[in-house]
C-alpha cells in the first residue's frame, strides 16, 4: 500500500486495531492458559506478532497472534517433553517454537503457500473441530474452577466432566467462582442475542473482562472483603515488564520427541495460517492478492524472537481479522497499532489485569472450542454430502486419538480414497493426477476461458488456481468442465472464494459444463461425479441449469434439461454435415404465432476412436412459418475453421461497406440472400455482437463458439435472436 494510501486512513486502522486488541488480550491471556504455558506468553506473542509480521508480512488485513490450533500442540509438548514438569517443559517447549519458527520461514522461502490448496476442507473443518472439542475439554473444567493441569487425555477429561459438575453442586468450590465462569459463558453465548447497538460497542470478550474485574472491586471497594476466589485461579502478571521473559531450553535438541514436537508445531502453525490468510483475503474490501509466501517468512521471524523471549508460535487469525475488517481496516498498520495497545495495557492496566479471573478466560474458551465443533458445522458438512460428513467424522475421531499431525493426514488420506472409489473414475484420477489438465484462452473483451479436463479435485487444484490468478480480477472469467468427469467440494468451495473476488473488482467467474454430471445435494459445494448412464436424470440440477429454468420462466418460455427434439432436424444444416450429434439437453422454447426459439446444448463429435473430436455447444434455431433464403454468414475469415460453411463465394453489399469488411456472407442464390440483406437488417448485424449465422428453409441457426454458453452469455443470445426474429418478420 502506498504511504498516501496509508497517511489517509491511518485513523481507520487506528481504530481498527484498537478494537482488535480489546478482543486479543483476554483471548491471548486465555489461549496461553490452553497451551498450558503462563498468560503472560500470549501478551508476548500478540505484541511481536502484531509489530513483526505487520512490517514484513504480505498480508493487508491479517490480525497474527496466538491461535486455537496451537494451543493442543503446545499444551502436549509442554506436558510430555520434561516427562510431567509444566516448567521445564514449558521452557523446552519455547525450544521448539523458535526452531519451528525457523522451518516456517524456509517453507517461505520454498514457496509452501502452495500447500493451502492441497488440504481438502472436509478433513480440515473435522481437525478443526477435533481442536475445539480438546480446547472445550480442557478448559470447562478451570472454568468451573477445577484446574487440571496434567490432564492432556481428551477422552478422559470429557469423561470427568460430569465428575467436575457434581463437585460444584456439592460446594466443593466457591460459589462465586462458579457464578463468574458459568456467567462468563451465558455472555458469550447470548451476545449475539442482545439488540441494543450500545451494548455491541464492546466485544463479548471484554464484557467478561469487565463484568468480572469489576465484580472484584465491588468485594474489595463496596464489601470491603477479600476476593473469594482464589489467587491460583487468578492471572499471574510479572510485576516487572522485563521479568516475564523466560528462554528457552535447548538441551533436548538431540531428542526425537523433541522434534515430534518441532515438526508437529510447525505443520499446525502452517495450516492454520495459510487457511486464516486464504479466509481473510475473501474478507479484504479492495480485494488485494495476499503474498502468502512472504507471510510464511513474516510469521516465522515472528514465531523465532516470540520463542526466544518465552512466547508462542505467531499464526494468522482469522476471527480476529475479520473483526479488523468489519471496522475499516485498510492496511498492515491495524495490525501494528492492535500489538501496540496490548503492549499499553500491559503496561499502564497490570493492576487491573492480574484481577481477571481464570474461569472468566476459560469460558471464553469454552465457547471458542464450543464454535468449532457446533452442531451447526456438522448440519453444514452434511449438506454437502454424507460422504464428505464422513471424511470429517473420521478426520475427527483421527484428530482427537492420534494427535493433529496424524489426523490431518488420514483425513486427506480418507479423503482420496472416497474419491477414486465414488467418484467412479478412480483409474482416471490415478493416471491423470500428475498431468497438466487446465487451458487458458483470452476471447474478446477481457473474457478468459479456463477449461478443465478429465477431474479436478483438492489435489490438482494448484493448476486451475495458477490460471484463474493470471486473469485480471475486474475480467469476465468462465470456468468449464464440459471436459471433466469428476469435481470435489474443495475445487467448487476454492472457486466462490474466486468469485467473490472477482465480483468486488468489478469482475465475474461463471461455471459450467456440469450439467453432463450428477451430485447427491442441492448444496453449491457438493462434488460432482459422471452419470451412471448415458441419459439419465440428474438427481439435482446443476446452477446453470436453475438459472436457465428461472430465465425460461421470466421471459414467458418452456425448459427441460432431457432431449425433446429428434436429431435429424439438426442434419439439415451444413454444419452438421460432418458431425455425430451424441446428446441434446437443457432445451429452452419460445413460442410465437409466426415463429418458434429454440435453445440447447449439444454433445457432438466428429471422427472416431482415436482421432475423435468431442464438442460441446450451446446453439439456438430460430424457426419461421415461411421460407427462408439459404445463406451463411460470419465473422470474416474465421469462417474457414469451418470448412461446411465455406461452399459459396463472399457476397459483398456495395452500399455497406463496413458490413463487406466485416463479415462473411455467402449462399446459392446470390440474388435471393442480398434482397433479403435489407437496410434494417444490416444495420442490426453491424450493431451487435458477431454471431454464426446459417439459414436453412425455415430455419435459422444461430451459435457463437464452439463451446458452451454461460447463463449471461446465453441472455445474450437470446436477446440478440429475439430482436432479429422481430426485424425478419417486420421485413
Amino acid at each position: 500500500m502506498s504511504n498516501t494510501t496509508i497517511q489517509r486512513n491511518w485513523r481507520k486502522d487506528l481504530f481498527a486495531g484498537f478494537v482488535v486488541s480489546l478482543i486479543a488480550l483476554p483471548l491471548s491471556l486465555g489461549l496461553a492458559l490452553a497451551s498450558g504455558a503462563p498468560p503472560f506468553a500470549g501478551i508476548i506473542t500478540a505484541v511481536i506478532g502484531g509489530s513483526v509480521v505487520a512490517y514484513f508480512g504480505g498480508s493487508y488485513v491479517t490480525i497474527t497472534g496466538p491461535g486455537n490450533g496451537l494451543s493442543v500442540a503446545t499444551l502436549v509438548a509442554i506436558s510430555t517433553l520434561a516427562g510431567g514438569d509444566m516448567h521445564q517443559g514449558y521452557l523446552f517447549a519455547l525450544a521448539a517454537i523458535v526452531l519451528s519458527g525457523v522451518l516456517l520461514f524456509v517453507l517461505g522461502v520454498f514457496k509452501a503457500g502452495a500447500l493451502g490448496d492441497f488440504f481438502p476442507s472436509s478433513a480440515v473443518q473435522g481437525m478443526l473441530a477435533a481442536i475445539g472439542i480438546i480446547i472445550l475439554a480442557k478448559q470447562f473444567h478451570l472454568m468451573l474452577g477445577e484446574d487440571k493441569p496434567d490432564g492432556t487425555q481428551t477422552l478422559s477429561l470429557l469423561t470427568e466432566i460430569p465428575e467436575t459438575l457434581a463437585e460444584a453442586f456439592r460446594g466443593e468450590v466457591g460459589i462465586l467462582t462458579i457464578i463468574v465462569g458459568l456467567g462468563s459463558l451465558l455472555i458469550m453465548f447470548f451476545y449475539s442475542k442482545i439488540r441494543n447497538k450500545f451494548f455491541h460497542y464492546i466485544p463479548a470478550p471484554m464484557w467478561v473482562v469487565f463484568l468480572s474485574v469489576g465484580t472484584g472491586y465491588y468485594y474489595e471497594y463496596i464489601l470491603e472483603k477479600p476476593y473469594p476466589i482464589p489467587p491460583e485461579l487468578m492471572v499471574s502478571v510479572p510485576e516487572k515488564l522485563l521479568g516475564g521473559f523466560v528462554f528457552p531450553d535447548f538441551s533436548l535438541i538431540g531428542e526425537s520427541n523433541f522434534w515430534s514436537a518441532v515438526f508437529s508445531l510447525t505443520l499446525i502453525a502452517c495450516v492454520e495460517s495459510l487457511l486464516s490468510i486464504k479466509g481473510v483475503e475473501r474478507l479484504d474490501p479492495l480485494s488485494r492478492r495476499v503474498k502468502i509466501n512472504k507471510d510464511l517468512k513474516a510469521l516465522g521471524i515472528a514465531t523465532t524472537i516470540s520463542g526466544l523471549l518465552g512466547g508462542l508460535n505467531v499464526v494468522a487469525v482469522i476471527a480476529r481479522s475479520s473483526v479488523n475488517v468489519s471496522n475499516g481496516a485498510t492496511s498492515r498498520l491495524s495490525n501494528l497499532f492492535h500489538g501496540l495497545f496490548i503492549l499499553i495495557f500491559i503496561l499502564l492496566f497490570r493492576d487491573i489485569l492480574i484481577r481477571i479471573p481464570l474461569p472468566a478466560l476459560a469460558a471464553i474458551l469454552v465457547y471458542t472450542g464450543y464454535k468449532l465443533a457446533s452442531p451447526d458445522r456438522w448440519l453444514a458438512v452434511y449438506r454437502i454430502g454424507k460422504e464428505q460428513l464422513l471424511v470429517f467424522t473420521i478426520t475427527l475421531i483421527a484428530t482427537l486419538a492420534l494427535g493433529i499431525i496424524w489426523g490431518i493426514t488420514i483425513g486427506i488420506l480418507i479423503t482420496f480414497s472416497m474419491q477414486l472409489v465414488t467418484s467412479g473414475r478412480g483409474s482416471l484420477i490415478l493416471k491423470r493426477l500428475i498431468r497438466p489438465n487446465v487451458l487458458l484462452f483470452e476471447e474478446e473483451n477481457e473474457k478468459f476461458i479456463i477449461s478443465i479436463k478429465n477431474f479436478s479435485n483438492f489435489l490438482n487444484f494448484s493448476r486451475l488456481k495458477k490460471q484463474l490468478d493470471a486473469c485480471p480480477p475486474n475480467g469476465h472469467v468462465i470456468v468449464d468442465f464440459s471436459l471433466a468427469e469428476f469435481v470435489d467440494n474443495s475445487t467448487l468451495e476454492n472457486l466462490n472464494n474466486y468469485k467473490e473476488t472477482f465480483v468486488a473488482k468489478g469482475g465475474d467467474l461463471e461455471i459450467i459444463g456440469l450439467d453432463d454430471l450428477q451430485t447427491q445435494s442441492i448444496h453449491p459445494f457438493a462434488p460432482w461425479k459422471p452419470l451412471p448412464s448415458r441419459n439419465p436424470k440428474n438427481q439435482f440440477p446443476s446452477k446453470r441449469q436453475r438459472e436457465l429454468s428461472h430465465y425460461a420462466e421470466k421471459i414467458g418460455g418452456t425448459y427441460e434439461s432431457q432431449p425433446l427434439l429428434s436429431y435429424e432436424e439438426l442434419t439439415d444444416f451444413n454444419y452438421f454435415k460432418s458431425f455425430t450429434v451424441d446428446i441434446l439437453r437443457n432445451h429452452l422454447l419460445i413460442e410465437k404465432s409466426r415463429a418458434k426459439l429454440s435453445l440447447f446444448d449439444l454433445d457432438y463429435h466428429r471422427g472416431e476412436f482415436i482421432a475423435r473430436d468431442v464438442y460441446h455447444s450451446t446453439f439456438i434455431v430460430l424457426e419461421f412459418d415461411f421460407e427462408l433464403p439459404s445463406f451463411h454468414m460470419d465473422k470474416e475469415l474465421l469462417i474457414d475453421r469451418v470448412a461446411n460453411l465455406a461452399t459459396h463465394k463472399d457476397l459483398n453489399v456495395p452500399e455497406f461497406p463496413d458490413f463487406s469488411r466485416r463479415f462473411r456472407l455467402s449462399g446459392k442464390n446470390e440474388e435471393e440472400v442480398l434482397s433479403f440483406f435489407d437496410v434494417d437488417l444490416i444495420l442490426f448485424f453491424e450493431s451487435n455482437p458477431i454471431y454464426h449465422i446459417e439459414s436453412k428453409g425455415k430455419k435459422l441457426l444461430i451459435f457463437k463458439k464452439e463451446r458452451l454458453l454461460s447463463p449471461s452469455e446465453i441472455k445474450g443470445m437470446v436477446s440478440f435472436a429475439t430482436q432479429l426474429e422481430s426485424i425478419i418478420l417486420k421485413s
